[in-house]
């Protein structure tokens, strides 16, 4: 007797070379998905993936090509779209390669989401919105940015609410807060400050405090996060939802913490601030712990966990 045979479920992560999008693929793989990457490897490294799996495709090439982009997007069920310009400063330097990037390319991934009728989740960010009045935030709150990267990812969310509204399209934003862990290059321009500041102690540099360090982040552990996407892009929630871990940490304070776990002499440097940097930024993410995931990395178990990588 023939049996029905079932077409696996393949999930597209576009970005997924990159620092959150490696560890996401890591954790599909090890749960059995078959997972296909788009990647130019601006940023991302083809190291961070493995040098071969059953159930791994790599494709070398960019998310603007569109006849690549189809080919890519052929088969797939979910999307998981990472790709981004992710430079708050860039953004203010170069708004219309931004735009470009954040929105035009953005778009041209959506489409291909609706043609595909694949579940479609993106990175949004903690940018949306700007300096609020009220913490903690919650989804609720009203998106003010007050960069063009911050615009940008605002856009999406209206977009995808379109998309949503008028072809059906399932899809779910992630508003990032602070992303830390190992694999954040601490060299890139884009680096988040707990990568560059252990690089720092690490060498026995001065930590860069920009403004005065008073500024509150909510940080959260790539691992944290690569479980919040799988839930995601399995889940059917839909909207706009913050991924952190709740908890608010001053620039100040983390740069002690890491001089103390890394046992470093290293002095403070202040800095000017950065044009278009939140002061505050904490998010309620009682949504987050509802419909995809808990968060289980403490701030110094995690800073722990990004050391020993580095000595590795």
């Amino acid at each position: 007797m023939d049996t029905l045979s079932i077409e696996p479920t393949i999930m597209l992560v576009i970005g997924g070379a990159g620092f959150i999008g490696s560890h996401t693929v890591e954790l599909l793989l090890s749960e059995g998905y078959h997972v296909r990457v788009l990647d130019n490897l601006s940023t991302g490294k083809r190291d961070n993936l493995p040098v071969s799996h059953e159930r791994l495709d790599f494709i070398l090439g960019d998310m603007t090509d569109r006849t690549l982009l189809h080919s890519a997007c052929e088969g797939v069920t979910h999307i998981l779209h990472l790709a981004a310009q992710v430079s708050v400063i860039r953004s203010q330097e170069d708004p219309v390669f931004s735009c470009q990037q954040n929105i035009l390319a953005y778009v041209g991934v959506l489409e291909e989401a609706r043609k595909h009728h694949a579940r479609f989740v993106y990175a949004s960010s903690a940018a949306v919105y700007g300096n609020p009045t009220k913490l903690p935030l919650n989804e609720d709150e009203p998106a003010l940015p007050i960069s063009p990267y911050g615009m940008e990812k605002y856009t999406n969310e209206l977009y995808a609410d379109l998309y949503g509204r008028t072809h059906q399209l399932s899809h779910l934003g992630l508003r990032y807060f602070n992303v830390y862990g190992p694999r954040q290059d601490p060299q890139s321009p884009y680096s988040g400050v707990i990568s560059r500041f252990v690089a720092q102690a690490l060498s026995r540099q001065a930590l860069t405090i920009r403004g005065d360090g008073n500024q509150e982040r909510d940080f959260i552990h790539v691992k944290d996060v690569a479980q919040a996407n799988v839930a995601a892009l399995t889940g059917k929630v839909q909207g706009s939802i913050n991924i952190a871990r709740g908890e608010a940490t001053t620039i100040l304070n983390l740069a002690k913490t890491i001089q103390e776990l890394v046992n470093a002499p290293s002095r403070i440097e202040w800095v000017p601030p950065v044009e278009g940097d939140i002061l505050c930024s904490i998010a309620d993410n009682e949504q987050m712990r509802k419909d995809l995931c808990q968060p289980s990395w403490s701030l110094s178990e995690g800073i722990q966990d990004l050391l020993l990588a580095r000595v590795i």
